[in-house]
C-alpha cells in the first residue's frame, strides 16, 4: 500500500455565513460549524483512504473566535496521521476580513474517522508521511492523543503508552 502525504487529503470548503445559520448574537451556530467541519474531514478521510469513511470521534473542538453573520468562512482539513484502519483529521477554520481579505484563524478541531468496506467492517489504509514542520508536529501529537484515549478507555496499560511517558521523562 502506498504512503501518502497530508497534502494528498487536503480539503477546503469556503462559504458565507447566512442569517438562518446564526444565533441571537448573529454569530454562526456551533452546531453548524461542527457540521461543516465534519463534512470537510470526511472528504479528507475519503481522499486519503479511497474508502467509505465514518466518523469515529470528535476528539477536540476549540471555538476560539465567533464567526459573524456575513463572514466568509473557510474550513481546511487534512489527515494528520493514519493508523491501521483509522485516521486523525486536523481541521483549521479561518475567517476572511471583508476589507483586507486577510485570513484569521478562528477555530480548530480534531476528528477521527475509520475506513470501512461495504459491510461496514474496518479496512487497512495507507500510511502518512508528513512533509512540513506543522505536519510533523501534528503527526507526532496524534500518537500521543491516541495513546491517551486508549489509556482513558481502559484499552491500553499506561505503562505501554511510550509516547505519553516520554513527555514526563
Amino acid at each position: 500500500m502506498e504512503t501518502k502525504t497530508p497534502e494528498d487529503s487536503k480539503t477546503t470548503l469556503t462559504d458565507l455565513v447566512l442569517p438562518g445559520e446564526t444565533n441571537p448574537l448573529n454569530n454562526l451556530f456551533g452546531g453548524e460549524l461542527l457540521a461543516r467541519m465534519d463534512r470537510a474531514a470526511s472528504i479528507a478521510a475519503r481522499r486519503h483512504s479511497r474508502r467509505i469513511v465514518v466518523t469515529a470521534s470528535v476528539n477536540h473542538v476549540a471555538f476560539n473566535k465567533a464567526v459573524p453573520l456575513g463572514s466568509v468562512v473557510t474550513v481546511e482539513a487534512k489527515v494528520s496521521r493514519a493508523f491501521k484502519t483509522s485516521m486523525e483529521i486536523f481541521i483549521d477554520v479561518w475567517i476572511e476580513d471583508r476589507e483586507s481579505g486577510r485570513r484569521t484563524k478562528a477555530n480548530e478541531a480534531i476528528y477521527t474517522f475509520v475506513a470501512v468496506d461495504d459491510t461496514e467492517n474496518p479496512v487497512p489504509i495507507p500510511q502518512i508521511e508528513p512533509q512540513s514542520k506543522l505536519e510533523k508536529e501534528r503527526y507526532a501529537a496524534a500518537l500521543r492523543r491516541k495513546q491517551l484515549s486508549l489509556v482513558l478507555a481502559g484499552k491500553m496499560n499506561p505503562k505501554e503508552a511510550t509516547e505519553l511517558k516520554a513527555l514526563f521523562e
